[in-house]
């Protein structure tokens, strides 16, 4: 244990002078128990992520904590997100403590370089900043460069190398003796101690307090509640995707079939797990909510009263669709000022993706359940000829004698509607297509107390 104190002291002195505040705290509290609050961040650095790390600090400051340790092992993942969270770390009265444990890559490096201090257990390594995109490709140099300016910046805040920083992010960057031009800096626990970004290389969390100088400390540690677990699961971008996959989906078989159901009550039940989890977030507002609910009243005016496809339905297309992605990003009403660009577009190509796969499944599964021709179809439709002359016969006789006759379309038929013939409404399915509202139409077929029709 001396050799690894010793180990932290040279790095901090080669690091150069920058203010220790873990070091301050100790200095001035010698005899106090001190509350050190944990937590982790294990994952992908997403929304979750995000919402777990400031319920954290909020957490530690009702508690008065003395200090914050975060326990991470992560790949990277939203530069965003990582934004954020770095800026709460600055921004804190507690020192923050960062405990490595295997890897601090990419959107985790530049959070661990925000703390006071970061210790990393043999073998994990810190770096790898580069931005990329979700294929993995590297993204155009404008994002890179405000990458490397967020690095350089942060590690200005913490008195660390600001070139060694950057060069975690861009493969341009030489520096004698750290790294050649053409590759992109990470570094071993040894290396990072070594050059000033680590404080020192433990293995557990009971040698990180030890290597910090705390003799007397408590240690709580964060619980997530089973309402935090649910919130945290639904503002997954993963998950946000396919709720908007099942509110579409819902909508689209709804439109198929006559009256309310179970698709537009599954429709519904999607439509609130998804906004209510970003609206207790402070992502979602009212605006973005009406937004929504206005293109589900355009496209219900456009289906079942107006003919054809035109304005309104257009329109509620892309009102439902930009309800669903503002709501994924942070702006406050129509102000997208403090809003990165990138970030928008992500979200619109979150709920552009969702909205084809809903819709390709959606027809897919339609034409195996709403028609007895697929093999789903068959297990739900009753295909079995009931044929008259072995004594089966109609309920409703009158439905028969409908047979050939010609009326017109009392509303749209897209395939089901309403017809008039003689005077009385009829439920009724268009057999091919589509039939406008006041088209003649011809009754071809019944089956199962339904009348089909087609263009007269």
């Amino acid at each position: 244990m001396g050799f690894l104190l010793l180990m932290a002291t040279m790095a901090t002195l080669f690091a150069g002078e920058r203010q220790d505040r873990v070091q301050d705290k100790i200095a001035a509290n010698p005899d106090k128990e001190f509350l050190v609050y944990k937590f982790d961040i294990k994952e992908m650095i997403a929304a979750p992520v995000l919402r777990r790390t400031q319920s954290a600090f909020a957490e530690a400051d009702s508690l008065s904590a003395d200090f914050i340790l975060i326990h991470m092992n992560t790949y990277g993942g939203q530069v965003d997100i990582a934004d954020s969270i770095r800026t709460r770390i600055l921004q804190s009265k507690i020192p923050v403590i960062v405990f490595v444990d295997n890897n601090a890559a990419s959107a985790g490096a530049l959070i661990s370089i925000a703390s006071d201090r970061i210790y990393m257990r043999p073998g994990s390594n810190i770096g790898a900043a580069t931005v990329v995109d979700q294929t993995g490709e590297v993204v155009p140099d404008k994002f890179q460069s405000y990458m490397r300016s967020m690095m350089r910046s942060t590690a200005e805040a913490k008195g660390r190398d600001q070139d060694i920083a950057q060069a975690m992010v861009d493969p341009s960057i030489e520096i004698e003796g750290v790294i050649e031009e053409g590759k992109v800096l990470t570094f071993t626990a040894s290396e990072a101690m070594r050059w000033g970004f680590c404080d020192g290389m433990p293995e557990n969390i009971t040698e990180v307090i030890a290597l910090t100088g705390i003799e007397n400390y408590k240690l709580v540690e964060q619980v997530l509640s089973p309402i935090d677990r649910i919130i945290n699961l639904l503002i997954n971008p993963l998950v946000s995707g396919i709720l908007i996959m099942v509110i579409l989906g819902g909508i689209y078989f709804e439109l198929q079939t006559p009256g309310v159901g179970f698709p537009i009550l599954a429709a519904a039940t999607a439509a609130m797990l998804y906004f209510a989890p970003l609206y207790l977030e402070g992502l979602a507002t009212h605006w973005e909510i009406i937004l929504f609910v206005m293109g589900l009243v355009l496209i219900a005016v456009e289906v079942f009263a107006l003919p054809g496809f035109g304005v309104a339905g257009i329109l509620g297309i892309l009102f439902v669709v930009s309800g669903l992605a503002f709501a994924m990003v942070g702006n406050q009403g129509p102000d997208f000022s403090g809003v990165e660009m990138g970030e928008v577009g992500k979200a619109f190509m979150i709920v552009i993706i969702a909205m084809f796969l809903s819709l390709s499944s959606s027809m897919y599964l339609g034409a195996k359940v709403l028609t007895s021709s697929g093999r789903l179809g068959n297990t739900l439709a009753l295909n079995t000829i009931q044929d008259t002359a072995a004594g089966y016969s109609s309920v409703n006789v009158q439905m028969r004698e409908l047979m050939g006759r010609t009326g017109t379309a009392y509303t749209i038929l897209r395939p089901s509607g309403k017809v008039e013939i003689d005077d009385e409404v009829y439920d009724a399915t268009a057999l091919t297509g589509y039939i406008d509202k006041g088209e003649s139409v011809k009754v071809v077929k019944y089956e199962t107390s339904q009348i089909f029709v087609i263009k007269a």
